[in-house]
């Protein structure tokens, strides 16, 4: 018998997600004997959800189902209300939509009985489906096991915003009155784990994956993390956000509000802008005007702390009245970062963003390692069926780059799918370019041994002095580069090739082999036009 069976309740949380739900409270009950109980919350599901719990239910007497009446809008409700039904010490929080690992349960109870903690936390990653791409969540945070015996100790730990890879003790959320938003109200964990840490619990973090958060960008109903294109959603953002500042400064705890707005800048500030190229107008400038007004209660230090990419986007929304420079800063919000021309300077040489925007300044990049500088590379590729060349061109940034002395490049295709598999790799000087400026290189890309797949062109720079820079490229667009093309193939027949550019502006490569691979991608276009009309 495990020494702690039977303490751990989970709370699982669901609206109409009957494809999903199964999956997700047996992942619960697979823990073992150390979860007392699954409180399964339906939502006033409609599709059959209800009924697949309640079999569930009749199988294991662990599984209790609660059903509402009525549809509160929201996730937030739903897990008050489990919090409300738990029996047992600790509890844990589950979205239909997702699982848990095995020995999850385990590693995070282990952790907060071994140290006394009212909360233990853990890594989550991201799955996208249907490839299976696994990204971790916040990896700094968890990278060996640590107590943190006060959050204001870590301040980072704010940007881990999720309230699903942490188990909690049950007398400590009550004692502290700590409950989600009620009703409709999106990105409801920014408020709740703000809440959590201004009531100023030691921490036990595990390296240990206790976590996956499913990612289904095809799903006909997207989550709200997903679901971008509209402006609420991005107002709903800015709300979470600032009421999490105030419970974390109302509470004392000013240090952790400072990092909380860092982390608004330097990931949501940054997500959003690199989308904004994708908006209509009216979306732009609503978006514009609303975030200006957020912003303008920054104070500088707010600033100071955030990643350069996130302090200067910020700066430029709040030095311009109305849209300007989306390209440029979606390439700056981009990970990697980027900073495309123009360099601009003032007249006593400082770097800023633009010479009709002096405000804003940049002589920051003056003195920042060049591992982290936010240097710019050109790339184009045209697919031939015998000399594909992938043609590469380096930016000046203030003089920083000349005097490292790029020499080559390392180049990599990795596959989208599985980043770990590198399917091309090669090298290539990089030379001065005394017409244009800047440094070129320019390699071969040899299409039939890439292979079927999407591929992610990264770079990394290497300098005389030492110093290297990891990057990506953006994707130049003209007559010939970007879109799809049948390239003949002694290997495969045919390869249907596609240079295209990201979300964030950078070059990527879609290829398919064969003739079976052509027809597949040909069907799915069709079948795509055919809906659309």
């Amino acid at each position: 018998m495990h020494p702690h069976d039977a303490q751990v309740s989970v709370v699982v949380i669901g609206y109409d997600d009957a494809t999903h739900v199964t999956d997700a409270v047996r992942s619960a009950l697979d823990q073992g004997g150390i979860v007392r109980e699954v409180i399964a919350v339906d939502d006033c599901s409609t599709d059959g959800s209800p009924e697949l719990l309640e079999a569930l239910a009749a199988q294991d007497t662990r599984v209790k189902v609660v059903r509402r009446t009525a549809n509160s809008g929201g996730c937030g409700t739903p897990r008050n209300d489990g919090i409300d039904a738990a029996s047992a010490p600790y509890l844990m929080f589950l979205d239909s939509d997702d699982v848990l690992p095995p020995g999850a349960v385990d590693a995070l109870l282990m952790a907060a009985v071994a140290h006394g903690t009212p909360l233990a936390s853990g890594l989550c990653v991201r799955r996208e489906l249907p490839s299976g791409r696994e990204t971790p969540w916040r990896p700094e945070l968890y990278e060996r096991p640590a107590l943190v015996s006060r959050p204001s100790r870590r301040p980072r730990l704010v940007h881990d915003t999720l309230c699903v890879n942490k188990l909690y003790r049950t007398d400590f959320l009550r004692e502290h009155g700590i409950r989600f938003p009620e009703g409709r109200f999106p990105y409801e964990d920014f408020v709740f784990t703000a809440r959590v840490l201004a009531a100023g619990p030691s921490i036990a973090l595990v390296p240990d994956t206790v976590y996956v958060w499913h990612v289904r960008r095809s799903a006909r109903r997207l989550s709200i993390s997903l679901d971008r294109a509209d402006s609420g959603n991005w107002k709903a953002r800015m709300e979470a956000s600032r009421q999490a500042y105030e419970i974390l400064l109302g509470a004392g705890e000013k240090r952790l509000a400072r990092a909380a707005r860092a982390a608004f800048l330097d990931r949501g500030l940054r997500m959003y802008a690199r989308e904004l190229p994708l908006r209509d107008a009216e979306y732009q400038a609503e978006w514009w005007k609303l975030t200006r007004a957020y912003l303008a209660d920054f104070e500088a230090a707010d600033l100071a702390q955030a990643s350069v990419p996130g302090r200067v986007v910020a700066q430029v929304v709040l030095a311009a009245e109305q849209p300007r420079d989306l390209h440029r800063l979606k390439e700056l919000a981009a990970r990697p970062a980027r900073l495309t021309p123009p360099y601009a300077r003032t007249e006593d040489g400082t770097p800023v963003w633009s010479a009709d925007l002096p405000q804003v300044r940049l002589e920051h990049l003056l003195h920042r390692p060049m591992g982290h500088l936010p240097v710019a590379v050109d790339a184009e590729l045209r697919p031939r069926a015998r000399a594909t060349r992938l043609r590469l061109r380096l930016h000046e940034l203030y003089g920083r780059v000349e005097n490292a002395r790029p020499h080559r490049v390392d180049v990599e295709f990795v596959r989208r799918e599985d980043d770990t598999r590198v399917g091309l790799t090669t090298t290539a000087a990089l030379r001065p370019d005394a017409d244009r400026g800047g440094w070129t290189a320019e390699t071969p890309v040899d299409l039939a041994a890439l292979g079927a797949g999407t591929w992610d062109l990264r770079l990394t720079l290497r300098f005389d002095d030492g110093t290297s820079r990891e990057t990506t490229a953006h994707a130049l667009d003209g007559p010939g580069l970007l879109g799809r093309r049948a390239v003949p193939s002694v290997r495969h027949g045919v390869l249907l090739v596609q240079p295209y550019a990201t979300h964030s502006g950078a070059l990527a490569l879609r290829v398919a082999s064969g003739l079976r691979g052509v027809t597949t991608v040909v069907g799915r276009r069709l079948r795509r036009l055919v809906h659309w009309t």
